[in-house]
């Protein structure tokens, strides 16, 4: 059985500016939905950070246990 994966914005204003994207920075956006997709697909895509380095503020503000980072390809890093 799968087990539902959700990705969820930390806050409002990270959100509107997500969705913002869409118009302002196209390419941007569909990098973002791809990456979103793929982590929805796979909650281990990306660069994993262990536990013991994710900021307590993030565990305790967020109420999260993992943490993944991924690479923008239009970011030229």
């Amino acid at each position: 059985m799968d087990k539902k994966v959700s990705v969820a914005f930390a806050d409002e204003s990270i959100q509107e500016a997500y969705f913002e994207t869409r118009e302002e920075n196209p390419k941007l956006y569909k990098f973002l939905e791809r990456a979103t997709d793929d982590i929805k697909k796979d909650p281990f895509y990306g660069i994993q950070i262990p536990k013991k380095l994710i900021p307590r503020t993030y565990k305790q503000k967020y109420g999260i246990d993992n943490y993944g980072n991924t690479i923008c390809p239009m970011h030229g890093g």
